[in-house]
């Protein structure tokens, strides 16, 4: 298999999973300061499980104090609703604003931006593809611009881009030199999009995640990267919108 450094909120490897009506969802174990029991939630999404601990608590009870709560994340996911469709009068996120869509039937049917507004035209039925569309060019467009930046700043060719969609990875670098970037970060606050570029820009070099590798990040980051990352730790599940 060919490896891949990934760009993750957590580390995949260290993220165990548990089986339940019928899919694996990701049991994410916190640590808090704090904490003086186990507590567990399933996220807003339904997407993972989250068990938060003492500081000194074990993994390992932490698995197990999931897997005795199965049958209640059974129960919580069968209330669970998924994210409604996006129709006229909600609103989109589009580099860290909310912005309310409106739909006229007579406009263009490209989105077009109008202040807080993002006005779409043609059939309201596929009103959310079209949206999806427009954010997909415009993280292509911004994210080859950060790439293309981020290699200048580490004498670097900018290398092919290609963009994701992947459920639990905002960014990857291939051993070819190939950067593939999650477009849902076009939804993000560009700190944070940028520090994504930024990381797999400093793969092109380390292709780890050493000390050399993080020295480097933090030379060639125009921000906090700390600050990004608590971003996307807090609010990266919120980029998971219902599109059609």
């Amino acid at each position: 298999m060919t490896a891949v450094i990934d760009w993750l909120t957590r580390d995949p490897k260290e993220e165990p999973t548990l089986a339940v009506s019928g899919q694996d969802l990701p049991i994410v174990i916190r640590r808090h300061a704090t904490a003086k029991r186990m507590i567990l939630r399933l996220s807003a999404d339904g997407q993972e499980i989250r068990v938060t601990i003492p500081k000194w608590g074990r993994t390992a009870d932490a698995m197990d104090f999931a897997r005795s709560r199965q049958d209640w994340i059974c129960r919580q996911l069968e209330t669970h609703s998924p994210n409604e469709p996006l129709r006229c009068g909600a609103a989109i996120s589009y580099q860290g604003e909310s912005l309310t869509i409106c739909h006229d039937p007579n406009r263009p049917r490209r989105p077009a931006r109008d202040g807080t507004v993002i006005v779409v035209g043609g059939p309201e039925a596929s009103l959310g593809n079209r949206l999806k569309r427009w954010l997909e060019s415009e993280a292509r467009e911004h994210m080859t611009a950060d790439l293309a930046d981020y290699c200048a700043v580490a004498g670097k060719t900018p290398p092919r881009l290609s963009l994701s969609n992947a459920k639990r990875r905002w960014g990857s670098c291939a051993p070819d030199g190939s950067i593939r970037i999650n477009w849902r970060l076009i939804m993000a606050p560009g700190f944070v999009r940028r520090s994504v570029v930024a990381h797999e820009v400093t793969h092109l070099i380390h292709f780890n995640h050493s000390r050399r590798f993080h020295a480097l990040l933090a030379d060639i980051y125009d921000g906090d990267i700390a600050r990004a990352d608590q971003w996307l730790k807090r609010e990266g599940r919120s980029l998971y919108l219902t599109f059609g």
